[in-house]
């Protein structure tokens, strides 16, 4: 996109985020609103936020065009979902009515379901379908607010299937108005069809996959599932280890169902350790001496009828707290990051300038990205637009209220009106 500047506004109240810190709890006041606010655009990035009039009179100088908006709308920087699964094929639906059903979930692997039934139906079909599916669900969250989304491989379980899934990531992310932020989760778990243990696998992973994935620039983060279900903390070590070598950055789905993977999640230096649903007060106050950042998943919990991450007590131990959908076909096939973020927000008491942070500028964070989740000079003008003349309606209304426009890099990606 050219350089050209672009004022819009005026928006009944801004919020930019801009001064919160990275870490630790936040109250509503420490929200600093804008009223009567608008946004100057230079190409892609921000060049200035303050009030519509006065950005007026630097738009004029600098022969930018201007969008006047009529009616209440509040302005928000464009979401990060900091975890999700969307690229895969198929349902699973019927895993869902049998667990409701009462079904453990060892009985719905044995009637051929679970993680397993997505890797079988995610390897039948081509990298062009998969990418295509990939952009769908892309296309559907842009709609909703999230401008940046991270995705993981992980139905693969192959060297040559999981680099069709992030082959096919790449091709999508060509196609879509949203970033998409790839992830190798060629560790999910250890494939039913392996010939030998999870050393091996591990092993065969991170030599033949892990070359291919800089020399083709498929992905900069490594992930894994540290669970009694997959991979121990033991087995990832290695893994882990050789992954740093090669200078990806890590990232663990870290004690889901049983402790441990917030502990490797530090050891390594992970970028994020992601679910935390079981994680203790030991745990939380080693990862508070951490840079780690903790990455609350409510939409598995709301799949799978599970405790919530303990977000409150991250959060006042002075952790870093992001928020994202795990949107996947078996525990979280919701994908609405708002309605979630507010919900987790509702159960566990967090104020909205917590949850907000937690699903703009601290979901980046856990990306390793600086240049997106605040309204400031030089960050991405990526912005959503909802209309109401007050912040609180927005979490109020659970996910309900959705963006009338929502903008990527100055452009106009999504509009209502």
């Amino acid at each position: 996109m050219e350089n050209k500047y672009c004022l819009i506004g005026p928006f009944t109240q801004l919020i930019s985020l801009e001064g919160l810190p990275p870490k630790g709890a936040l109250k509503d006041d420490d929200l600093q609103l804008i009223f009567q606010a608008g946004l100057l655009m230079k190409g892609e990035k921000i060049h200035a936020v303050g009030t519509f009039q006065t950005l007026q009179e630097e738009a004029a100088q600098l022969g930018a065009s201007v969008v006047v908006l009529e009616g209440d709308y509040v302005c928000l920087p464009g979401f990060v979902d900091a975890h999700t699964h969307i690229c895969f094929s198929g349902s699973r639906a019927r895993d869902y009515a049998m667990r409701n059903a009462g079904q453990t979930y060892l009985d719905i692997s044995r009637a051929g379901g679970g993680i397993w039934d997505t890797v079988t139906q995610t390897r039948k079909i081509s990298l062009e379908e998969l990418a295509s599916f990939t952009s769908q669900r892309a296309a559907q969250h842009l709609r909703e607010g999230v401008t940046t989304i991270e995705v993981k491989s992980g139905y693969g379980l192959s060297v040559s299937e999981e680099l069709k899934m992030l082959r096919a990531i790449k091709l999508a992310d060509q196609s879509c108005a949203a970033d998409l932020v790839p992830t190798c989760l060629a560790a999910h778990i250890l494939p039913k069809d392996y010939p030998g243990d999870a050393l091996s696998y591990l092993r065969e992973i991170s030599e033949k996959l892990f070359p291919v994935l800089l020399e083709e620039q498929l992905t900069k983060r490594i992930d894994a599932f540290i669970e009694e279900s997959a991979f121990s903390e033991d087995e990832i070590s290695a893994y882990f280890t050789e992954a740093k070598r090669y200078g990806f950055d890590i990232t663990v789905h870290a004690d889901q169902f049983s402790v441990g993977g917030s502990s490797v999640a530090i050891n390594f230096n992970a970028l994020s350790a992601d679910h935390l649903e079981a994680i203790t007060e030991e745990q939380i106050a080693l990862m508070a001496k951490s840079e780690t950042i903790a990455v609350a998943l409510p939409g598995a919990s709301i799949g799978l009828g599970c405790p919530f991450a303990p977000a409150r007590k991250l959060l006042d131990a002075g952790i870093s707290l992001a928020v994202a959908s795990d949107w996947n076909p078996g525990s979280a096939p919701m994908g609405d990051l708002l309605c979630q973020a507010a919900i987790l927000g509702a159960f566990e008491k967090l104020s909205a300038a917590e949850v907000l942070s937690g699903i703009t500028f601290r979901a980046a964070s856990a990306l390793g990205l600086s240049d997106r989740g605040r309204l400031a000079p030089g960050c991405l003008a990526d912005f959503n637009l909802f209309p109401t003349d007050n912040y609180q309606e927005i979490l109020y209304h659970q996910g309900k209220l959705k963006p009338a426009q929502v903008w990527k890099k100055g452009t106009c990606m999504h509009s209502t009106l």
